[in-house]
């Protein structure tokens, strides 16, 4: 157990002083003093890599980071979304509420339950293993402004201490076992350990023309108007079906674990494509894995004044792109599909293509036996996910990096996420702590005959 001022918490305790500071993306400083506090009480290895709101980053490990040992790194963020109307909680977003059942609060379950999580496992690891030597390092690592990414996170830490972290493996946020997912077997959770994630391509749309200012005498061409037909232009058609290797990988497994007709279908996903994205189509969190998304979020015509036309408007589009897709070739796809040459098109943020991460490693491997270990009656596939993480970074450098939160959760805490009543079962808290465990012992004793 942790201890805090020589008092012994719980889990479920911890993490709610945790989620009490309300640590919203650029104001993290005080909430990661805490945590870096509580790292050290409990006698964890303390490298400071940023020190300011939006650069506050550390990494807590089992041994001095000076010693050189390949890394298991634990990768979280300190940062939270706004709470948004908290009149709409049933508990305060920043109280820390602990029922019978759940922990509320902005951030019990992204990122600070599977943080607390990972914590209480190293220091686990601390006091069996600490003493000795063991063949890898262990090493908990708190970054920034991974809800707005800033370049004061996880891109911060990666360009300037990647040589120090030494990371032989990082294990990051990602998707949590979930149920209904197998037809044959609807209550057998499956974990899906995602090896890659879409790419950030994000644009900016900028359109002036010069007018008569009077909205009583609309001219034939006038800025709003001709935005606004290029950019239903842009989003009328669904984005083109991409079969790669990833999400053909994807369905195979699903088809491994079904029968019958349904079960030849998914093995032959090039086959029955078109028959597979039908089906697809009415899941968007499932289309999403096979297209370059593409989503308006913002338009600005920078003028409240109803009467007077304005002469410049902007968009900004959410792009994700498929890990292996060109960036330069979707950019100039998205030019030809506006149709409309007058509009300046800035990209605002991306990042390179990445190789996705191996599933046949031993790390892979290592985390998926002790999925099946400590949740026998569950299934692992290799997957990939539809958002960008942090993880990501490390991936571009070439560093292995897999995402999962290895809980099991149904799909009505999932829904809680960047919305109103967030929370985390308290029963997940401790399972997730103990396959962390399982994972790391197994990565040390693969080496070393304890």
């Amino acid at each position: 157990m942790l201890f805090i001022n020589k008092e012994k918490f719980t889990i479920q305790e911890v993490l709610s002083q945790y989620v009490q500071f309300s640590s919203v993306s650029g104001n993290e400083k005080e909430a990661g003093e805490w945590l870096k506090k509580l790292c050290e009480e409990n006698g964890l290895h303390i490298k400071q890599m940023g020190n300011k709101n939006g650069n506050y980053n550390f990494a807590a490990s089992v041994y001095p980071l000076s010693q050189n040992l390949p890394n298991i790194i634990f990768l979280n963020h300190i940062d939270v979304v706004p709470a948004a109307d908290i009149s709409k909680w049933t508990y305060p977003p920043f109280s820390g509420k602990i029922t019978d059942t759940d922990v509320f609060g902005r951030g019990a379950y992204d990122n600070k339950g599977p943080a607390i999580m990972q914590l209480f496992s190293i220091v686990e690891i601390l006091r069996k293993y600490g003493k000795k030597t063991m063949p890898y390092n262990v090493t908990f690592l708190s970054v920034s402004c991974e809800e707005t990414q800033c370049k004061g996170g996880v891109e911060f830490v990666v360009e300037n201490f990647l040589e120090e972290l030494n990371p032989a493996v990082v294990i990051g946020e990602g998707p949590p076992g979930l149920k209904n997912i197998v037809k044959r077997k609807p209550n057998m959770p499956i974990f899906g350990i995602s090896t890659s994630h879409k790419r950030v391509f994000w644009v900016k749309l900028e359109l002036t023309i010069q007018s008569s200012g009077h909205g009583s005498v609309p001219p034939s061409s006038y800025v709003n108007k001709e935005l606004i037909i290029a950019l239903n232009k842009l989003l009328r058609k669904k984005q083109k079906v991409i079969l790669n290797d990833l999400n053909t990988k994807l369905l195979i497994q699903f088809g491994e674990k079904e029968k019958g007709f349904k079960a030849f279908v998914l093995k032959h996903p090039k086959l029955f494509k078109y028959f597979i994205m039908h089906q697809i189509k009415k899941k968007p969190e499932l289309y999403a894995l096979f297209t370059n998304t593409l989503t308006l979020t913002s338009i600005n015509s920078h003028n409240d004044i109803i009467n007077t036309i304005p002469v410049k408007a902007t968009a900004l589009l959410d792009c994700r792109l498929l890990p292996s897709e060109s960036n330069n070739k979707f950019l100039s796809q998205l030019k030809r599909r506006l149709k409309n040459d007058k509009i300046n098109i800035s990209v605002l943020k991306t990042m390179l293509e990445i190789k996705p991460s191996d599933d046949e490693s031993k790390f892979y491997l290592h985390l998926k036996n002790a999925i099946l270990n400590v949740y026998p009656e569950s299934d692992v596939v290799s997957a990939f996910v539809p958002n960008h993480d942090d993880a990501g970074y490390f991936r571009v450098k070439g560093v292995l990096a897999f995402s999962i939160i290895p809980v099991i959760i149904d799909m009505n805490y999932l829904e809680c996420i960047h919305n109103t009543n967030e929370r985390i079962p308290i029963s997940v808290l401790s399972k997730g702590q103990e396959t962390y465990t399982d994972f790391i012992e197994r990565c040390f004793f693969e080496k070393a005959n304890i």
